[in-house]
């Protein structure tokens, strides 16, 4: 891998995710029909994307409001899951509005660690769809990275 590549990516994620904690985003409809949440300017990417009534939701690392990342993997999976939470707040869903996740964990032997707190984040008998996997490398150095798609239902 090109490390000066690298440190880019890591410059720009926490750029990214410090404008999003900071609640520097707005929302911006396309012409395509889609609905950008845009992250501050010059980022590579939107907190989330919204296409009709589906919500994507970019993948969400657990950093706090100053732009650090929570400590250890607990605290870090519950930051995860409030951000992607405060995301789905701007346009009126919740966790149960979550049909598909995406898992991405440093250390696939913490998976159990990880589901301990995921599932509560989640009504019982309602867990989304869900896919995993282990990364040699996440964003600013985190142990955890959530990505989900939810429904949003249309105001009629």
């Amino acid at each position: 891998m090109n490390p000066g590549r690298g440190l880019r990516r890591l410059r720009l994620a926490l750029f990214g995710v410090m404008g999003i904690a900071l609640g520097m985003v707005a929302t911006a409809p396309d012409s395509d029909g889609a609905d950008y949440l845009d992250p501050p300017e010059g980022m590579p990417f939107s907190a989330a994307t919204r296409v009709g009534d589906i919500l994507y939701l970019s993948g969400e690392i657990g950093t706090l409001p100053d732009g650090t990342l929570a400590d250890g993997l607990e605290a870090q999976v519950r930051q995860t899951m409030d951000n992607l939470a405060a995301t789905m707040k701007r346009y009126g869903v919740s966790f149960n509005n979550v049909f598909k996740c995406t898992v991405m964990l440093d250390d696939m032997s913490r998976w159990g660690d990880f589901n301990d707190i995921y599932v509560k984040y989640f009504q019982p008998g309602r867990l989304p769809a869900r896919s995993a996997f282990g990364a040699d490398g996440l964003a600013l150095g985190a142990l955890v990275e959530v990505e989900c798609w939810a429904h949003v239902p249309s105001a009629e």
